[in-house]
This record gives structure tokens, C-alpha cells and sequence, in this order.
């Protein structure tokens, strides 16, 4: 069943709060939600600088922590203004209330372990909890079998949400209990269709979504990602200028942002939008590509951009162990994401290049020790601009017949 705004006059006025389709085209991303993202633009950025400030085991596995959140609160908002229409007011007052709150979650993440975890907690579950409310509300029975949906969606965030309240208000290892079983009770939902006693399982047919709307979201949090990893490198940069490598380190860096942008949008971000819009269940294609592999994929940006930072302020010092998890996973977090998401995409083999890529930086990795920081990340460079090259060479013919139509 479709989700249209345009449905029986005789219903409650909240049905117009749902988004009118199309046949043959997909709903346009709005400003809003455009504003609604610049919040995440700071929470990543709040990420990246948690991670540099805490390079060693305890501070990667809070910092993985917090993104899996941060992503999850944000891909869940574009899964459900997927449905609701953001040109009217009350949905805009929406996204601006999940703004507000976004920007103190975002102020509590360098502190989400410390003495800010009620409040990134309390953050969070506003978010996830109220905007479904709203949702089920928004749905009445325009929609039955996605409002049973959601009814589920509703009890297992719920009780999520009383797990991140609690681990805000306890600390130490406790908090850190809680908080591991709320984020894997929220990740594992959508695998196993939320089931509830009484209310059954949903299907990924119920999941009527327009596929190239969420396809160009999760895009735009890409370019996001990307947009941060830029400006790291021109403040990081602006500070080591009297540095004999600076220039190079920048350079590296620079391009490996562009091999990034350019592994991604010459044709994966394009085919996958068109793959998700033929697809005969969008649903199933939008959980696993879109709504799972993309945090692999944004989280190599930002891991990367970390890497981006040290390679320009520790150019010549070795390479240890922590440095070379840093330089390495960011790469090898972004290749693995990108050819699994291009293999679900497009039903397809694993792509050739980023296998290849994927093994350069595994060499790469069994020679820590004969490295420089400058020249590893330089030579991570090289891997992310060799596998772009071979993706040009290789998908030629495919670029032709995805645009050849265009030019005529």
C-alpha cells in the first residue's frame, strides 16, 4: 500500500502529514532536512576529535560506541521523513525539536563516559522514542500494515530506551553494560523484523519506502562525512605549516579525500539509487545497503580523517601500532563498506579493485614497522586513487549505458 497525502478526504487531518508519491520518479530531499543534517556535520566532527584525543583501545570502543548511535539515531529520521511530508509545519517543527535535541546530543559526546552521559542518554531517547510516536501518530490507518510497524518499532525502542536512561545515570562498567545491550537490542530490530509478542513480525514489504530518497540521504551524510574529513585537513594543515612534510602530508591527504568522493559518486551512489527504485521488495534493499552498510562506509571517513590529522601533525615520526590501525582502517573500513554495498546494490560479485585494495593495505599493515607516519599515509593514498583509477578503466561501459541516454 502506498503512503500518499492525498488520501480520503474524510480522514483526520494528519493524514495530509504523509508524503505524496510519484509513479515513475522519487521525492525530492528538502531544505530542511538538509538543515536538519548540518547538527550531524558537528556531531561528527565531535567524533573525529574524541578519537584523536583518545587513541588507545578503552577511547576507540567508546568512539565506536557513540558513532553506531549517532548513525542509527540519524538513518532512522531519514527512514521516517521517508514517509512524512517535511513541507508541512508540523513535521518541520518536528525536525527542528530532533535538531535541538541532535545539537545537545552532539555537545555530550567528548563527555557521553563521563559527566555528560545523562544528558547525551536523555538526548538520544527523546530522538529515537518521540519521532516514532510521531510517526505512528502521523500513520493512523492511512497505512495499517506499516502502523502495526511501527507499533513494534514503538516497543522495542521503548525498551532500548529505558536501558541508554539507565546506563546515563549509572557510570563506570555498568554504563557501559547498558549501553552495549540497548545499541545491540536497536541493531538487531531491523534484522529480525521486530518481533513482539501479540503483534507479530513485520515484512520488508511493509516497509513502503521510496527508494531514491533514501539513496540520496544517505549520500548527502556521506558527503557529510567527506565535508569533515575536508575541513580537518585545511585546520590541520594551517597549524603545521612550518613543518618540513606539512605541504606533502596535505596534498596526500587532500587527494585521498577526492580517491574517497570518487570510489563512491562516480558510479556507486548512482547505481544504487537506481537498483533500491527497481527493486521489487525497496524494503530489504534499504536495510541491508543502505541502512547497515553505510555505517562502514561513513565510518572509514571518519576514521580516516583522523589518520588525515596525525599524518600532518606526526609526519616523521614511526609508525606504532595504534598509528597504524588509524592510517590502515580508516582505508579498509571505506573499501570493505563500499564493495559490499555495491555488491547487495546491484546483485553483483564482490568488485574486483577494492579486493585488491583491501589486500595492498593488508601488505601494507605487515610492514608497520619500516614506515614513517607521513609515508604510510601517503601510501594509503596511493591504494584509495589505484582502486578509483581501476573502477574508471573497469566500469567504462557501464558509466556509457547509465548516462549514454542523457546525451542524446
Amino acid at each position: 500500500m502506498s503512503l500518499s497525502s492525498s488520501a480520503d478526504p474524510g480522514r483526520p487531518m494528519r493524514r495530509g502529514l504523509l508524503r505524496t508519491r510519484h509513479a515513475g520518479g522519487h521525492s525530492q530531499v528538502t531544505n530542511i532536512e538538509l538543515f536538519f543534517d548540518l547538527v550531524f556535520v558537528y556531531a561528527v566532527t565531535q567524533l573525529s576529535h574524541t578519537l584523536l584525543h583518545g587513541l588507545n583501545t578503552t577511547g576507540a570502543l567508546q568512539v565506536l560506541l557513540l558513532f553506531l548511535a549517532v548513525w542509527w539515531v540519524w538513518v532512522f529520521t531519514s527512514w521516517v521523513t521517508n514517509w512524512l511530508d517535511p513541507e508541512r509545519p508540523l513535521v518541520r517543527l518536528l525536525l527542528l525539536a530532533l535538531m535541538l535535541a541532535g545539537l545537545l546530543l552532539s555537545i555530550a559526546l567528548p563527555e557521553a563516559f563521563g559527566a555528560r552521559g545523562l544528558l547525551f542518554a536523555g538526548a538520544y531517547v527523546f530522538m529515537q522514542v518521540g519521532r516514532t510516536l510521531f510517526m505512528l501518530w502521523a500513520l493512523g490507518d492511512a497505512a495499517p500494515a506499516n502502523t502495526r510497524n511501527f507499533q513494534r518499532i514503538t516497543v522495542w525502542l521503548a525498551i532500548s530506551g529505558a536501558l541508554w536512561l539507565a546506563g546515563g545515570w549509572l557510570d563506570g562498567q555498568w554504563r557501559w553494560r547498558l549501553w552495549m545491550a540497548a545499541l545491540m537490542l536497536e541493531y538487531l530490530g531491523p534484522a529480525l523484523a521486530f518481533p513482539v509478542p501479540g503483534l507479530g513480525r513485520s515484512s520488508t514489504t511493509d516497509w513502503d519506502i521510496d527508494g531514491g530518497h533514501l539513496a540520496e540521504r544517505c549520500s548527502q551524510f556521506v558527503i557529510i562525512a567527506l565535508g569533515e574529513s575536508v575541513l580537518v585537513t585545511g585546520s590541520s594543515f594551517a597549524d603545521t605549516l612550518a613543518q618540513p612534510h606539512a605541504l606533502l602530508a596535505f596534498v596526500s591527504a587532500f587527494v585521498g579525500s577526492v580517491a574517497m568522493w570518487w570510489i563512491y559518486f562516480d558510479l556507486g551512489a548512482e547505481r544504487g539509487s537506481r537498483a533500491i527504485r527497481q527493486s521489487a521488495d525497496p524494503g530489504r534493499t534499504a536495510r541491508v545497503a543502505y541502512t547497515y552498510l553505510h555505517l562502514l562506509i561513513v565510518a572509514g571517513i571518519i576514521v580516516s580523517a583522523v589518520a588525515d590529522e596525525l599524518t600532518l601533525r606526526d609526519a616523521s615520526q614511526r609508525v606504532d601500532t595504534i598509528g597504524g590501525a588509524v592510517l590502515l582502517g580508516g582505508p579498509a573500513l571505506y573499501l570493505c563498506g563500499n564493495a559490499w554495498f555495491k555488491k547487495t546494490a546491484n546483485s553483483t560479485n564482490l568488485p574486483l579493485s577494492h579486493l585488491i585494495g583491501l589486500g595492498l593495505l593488508a601488505i601494507l599493515a605487515s610492514t608497520l614497522a619500516h614506515w614513517s607516519v607521513a609515508s604510510l599515509g601517503m601510501a594509503t593514498t596511493a591504494v584509495l586513487v589505484l582502486v578509483a583509477l581501476w573502477e574508471v578503466c573497469s566500469l567504462r561501459s557501464v558509466r556509457q549505458a547509465l548516462r549514454g541516454p542523457a546525451t542524446h
